[in-house]
């Protein structure tokens, strides 16, 4: 009887230390702007994810030649709602609709600025003084920074399209959060899922054409992403904002209710608790 009694007190106080665990894990705060760009609320950080602040047809269509048609809708906020209280950007790469003038422009130059390395020539150029590429991973107050690698199209069109980055965010008592930046969904992607096992995993899902090919993740990749990360809450964006992505939010929608998995698909300026 006394060996029983001591295994229910065991088990009673293991559930108890996994409850508490789960309590004392802080929420993350998400404001979708537009396109991919997002701010994340992150271990008392504040991250301006790709800053892409440009008006609407302020700079080039990626379909009509000498037309700017992108992006092809506005800002959901005022400027100053979407810089006010930012801490530091994250730079996944320097296309238009990720790091753009209207950034350059509205942002506040001593901010932080974390990228990659070949992206290097263009930071210089930019006003940002405060600049770090990261290689592998970087801390910057108390969060661990990982930078991810993948292909923002097929083999023939990297040259081309260039090197991108995705980001782990990691900190001590938060869920660790994945952003995949413009990646198709491949080996790499599914390599980084299992090493960093992410709670939360931002995708982008325009599925861009470009050159004849798909360039960007689309519905049915974000559906296979989703069952390949089942236990992971999986955000969607990068939709309905550029002339070259053909993935819409209501396709998606359908396509991952008929597939029974759960997507997260915010409207711009939505802001999500998670």
């Amino acid at each position: 009887m006394k060996k029983i009694f001591l295994s229910v007190i065991a088990i009673i106080t293991l559930s108890s230390c996994i409850i508490s665990q789960k309590t004392d894990t802080k929420k993350v705060r998400l404001q979708f702007i537009r396109n991919a760009t997002l701010k994340l609320d992150y271990n008392g950080t504040t991250f301006l994810v790709d800053p892409s602040l440009s008006p609407k047809n302020s700079f080039m269509s990626f379909v009509v030649p000498n037309k700017n048609l992108n992006p092809t809708i506005d800002l959901p906020l005022p400027i100053d709602n979407i810089t006010k209280g930012v801490d530091a950007l994250l730079v996944t790469h320097t296309h238009l609709d990720h790091f753009d003038e209207g950034a350059k422009t509205q942002l506040n130059p001593e901010l932080p600025l974390f990228g990659q390395a070949f992206d290097k020539k263009t930071f210089e150029e930019s006003p940002f003084k405060n600049i770090t590429l990261i290689d592998h991973k970087q801390t910057y107050k108390g969060t661990t920074i990982i930078r991810t690698k993948g292909k923002h199209g097929p083999d023939q069109l990297i040259e081309a399209l260039g090197e991108v980055s995705g980001f782990v965010l990691q900190a001590a008592n938060h869920p660790t959060v994945y952003i995949v930046g413009d990646c198709l969904f491949d080996d790499e992607i599914k390599n980084t899922i299992k090493t960093y096992n992410p709670d939360i995993i931002v995708m982008n899902t325009g599925g861009a054409q470009w050159g004849g090919a798909k360039i960007l993740m689309d519905e049915m990749d974000a559906i296979a992403l989703a069952k390949f990360a089942p236990e992971a809450q999986i955000i969607a964006v990068h939709m309905e904002a550029l002339d070259h992505c053909k993935t819409t939010r209501e396709v998606l929608k359908q396509k991952a209710k008929e597939a029974h998995v759960a997507i997260t698909i915010p409207k711009d300026g939505e802001t999500l608790s998670l």
